[in-house]
């Protein structure tokens, strides 16, 4: 066991977040380092795929990279998020942003540029010196003091265009760039504007160099306010098509639907399903931290998957080379039989085809290798990362796990997401259970009248109705047993097994609420308490 794994049970001292940060990181750095990295080198791994990782990937915040065609509001997206401008923010219905803009937390506001940003160690950017100057004059880091970005970093990327001279015009391999970030972000976000669903070649294209990173990926349909129900019904199904037809899953992607900007809705029908979405992506990005280390072990598994792969390849191709003649002929031979081998590899070491890198990019990468230079299987290397694979990497997942259990979540603060979580603008606040928390009037009573007019006509005894009675008048609702259940329950307040003309009135009010698609409350809230049972029920608590 690795020093960094610490003390197991009641003997491990901690200090919170900080100490989890540290100790997985210096964990994952270890075990690349010392297990995965020896095999990357021998088999040339960083030519063919990615570039070593550096102390940086290891330590940098979480970061969410934006991607989408110009004008589906990408910048007013991340404006949104921060609720201030940004350095280098541009803004129109023209293609406005023409770099990638990463945008992260500094004393002071400004500007870095590309080149002396991949020159700097505390940054994860040095390995994209890499795409030369074309793509460093269009690339450049924005820094300032938001509280947002205090736990994340943000990553805007130039308007995709339609046509071959916008690819040509860059002078850098777009997709390449793309899927460098896609390796490294913890989030992808795709945004899709509902008045422009066409997917151009290039859009295509960099959706596909996400390949292998659908777990990071994000659908936002942006403007939606500017459709109606039908018209949106309608977007929202050609969206998934077009998606359908350039992502490779049989998983269906998660779409968040609303419009992202701070200012009016052209069109309210729909705005209590818009604050339901940014909700729900809100509490997805907020999550991002307290999933980091996390999402850091999985990426490292994947590579070290990846990385095995490529050295039985490698191996294999030059296990297959002529010591003397024909070396070129039987190099043509072997790139044009690359399936074949795929194939064959994957019933040798039992390995899934998914593991597999994509075979026509593999074969434009050979071409220019010289196979002879290639090495041999070394099967200690192999064991290595297996062995890091089946117990150092479980063992650093156990100690995620119990570290997370000890101590509060970690989650994004600041901009727009305070704005979500309280006060009567929160999502969901005066709604369904929550209705009247805040008034002195007990919120049933205005529908007690209407409710009285059926209590009266199940013949109550005392001033109560048996069980039987209630249930002929709750089953007319049509919700399931399992749920009409619970209402009994919450509305019984005093358990004896009847109800009174109040406790009618609220199970008839918690049906409602059902009804009207809120969830039931575990527990009965206070304010929902009928009047005549408060102190009773409040002394029995």
């Amino acid at each position: 066991m690795f020093s960094w794994l610490g003390k197991q049970g009641g003997g491990r001292e901690r200090t919170g977040g900080t100490d989890l940060v540290q100790t997985v990181t210096g964990g994952l750095r270890d075990l690349y380092l010392r297990k995965l990295l020896p095999l990357e080198e021998h088999y040339r791994f960083h030519e063919f795929h990615s570039p070593a990782l550096e102390e940086a990937d290891f330590e940098n915040k979480p970061m969410v990279l934006l991607v989408g065609q110009y004008s589906t509001g990408k910048t007013t997206f991340i404006r949104y998020l921060l609720e201030q401008d940004f350095p280098g923010m541009r803004i129109g219905p023209e293609p406005t942003t023409d770099s990638f803009i990463a945008v992260m937390y500094g004393e002071t506001e400004g500007n870095v540029p590309g080149n002396a940003l991949v020159v700097d160690p505390k940054k994860p950017f040095r390995k994209l010196s890499r795409f030369g100057n074309a793509f460093l004059n269009r690339f450049m880091c924005s820094q300032l003091p938001n509280e947002v970005l205090k736990s994340i970093s943000i990553i805007d990327s130039p308007g995709i265009l339609s046509g071959e001279k916008q690819r040509i015009s860059r002078g850098y391999d777009f997709c390449q760039v793309l899927q460098w970030f896609a390796e490294r972000v913890d989030r992808i976000i795709l945004l899709f504007d509902a008045h422009k669903l066409d997917i151009s070649d290039e859009f295509s294209e960099a959706i596909k160099s996400f390949r292998g990173q659908d777990d990071k990926i994000r659908v936002v349909l942006n403007k939606a306010d500017q459709v109606d129900t039908q018209q949106l019904m309608r977007v929202y199904g050609a969206l998934m098509w077009s998606l359908g037809k350039v992502i490779d899953t049989p998983e269906v992607l998660r779409v968040y639907i609303g419009s992202f900007w701070a200012h009016p809705l052209r069109n309210t029908e729909n705005r209590r399903l818009f604050e339901a979405e940014a909700q729900d992506l809100f509490q997805d990005i907020q999550g991002l931290p307290q999933k980091a280390a996390v999402r850091k072990l999985n990426d490292l598994i994947k590579r070290a998957r990846l990385a095995k792969v490529h050295a039985y390849i490698i191996s294999y191709l030059k296990k297959e080379m002529p010591s003397v003649f024909g070396k070129e002929n039987k190099k043509k031979e072997l790139i044009n039989r690359l399936p074949e081998i795929y194939i064959q590899l994957q019933r040798e070491y039992h390995i899934s085809a998914g593991d597999f890198p994509e075979v026509k990019k593999m074969q434009e990468l050979l071409e220019n290798c010289d196979f002879t230079k290639f090495h041999s299987l070394k099967p200690k290397l192999i064991e290595t990362v297996d062995n890091m694979l089946a117990n150092k990497i479980a063992s650093l997942m156990n100690l995620i796990r119990q570290e997370e259990s000890n101590m509060p979540t970690e989650i994004v603060h600041g901009g727009a997401f305070d704005g979500t979580m309280a006060g009567p603008f929160g999502h969901g606040y005066g709604e369904g259970a929550k209705e009247g928390a805040d008034e002195d009037e007990w919120v049933v009573a205005k529908d007690k009248p209407a409710y009285d007019e059926i209590f009266y006509t199940l013949s109550p005894i005392n001033g109560k109705i048996s069980g039987i009675s209630a249930k002929k008048e709750m089953v007319t609702s049509k919700l399931p047993n399992s749920v009409l259940g619970k209402i009994w329950k919450l509305a019984d307040c005093d358990g004896d097994g009847m109800l009174d003309d109040e406790e009618f009135a609220l199970a008839k009010h918690l049906i409602k609420i059902k009804l009207d698609g809120y969830e039931l409350p575990g527990t009965l809230p206070s304010h929902l308490v009928p009047p005549s049972h408060r102190k009773p029920f409040q002394t029995a608590e």
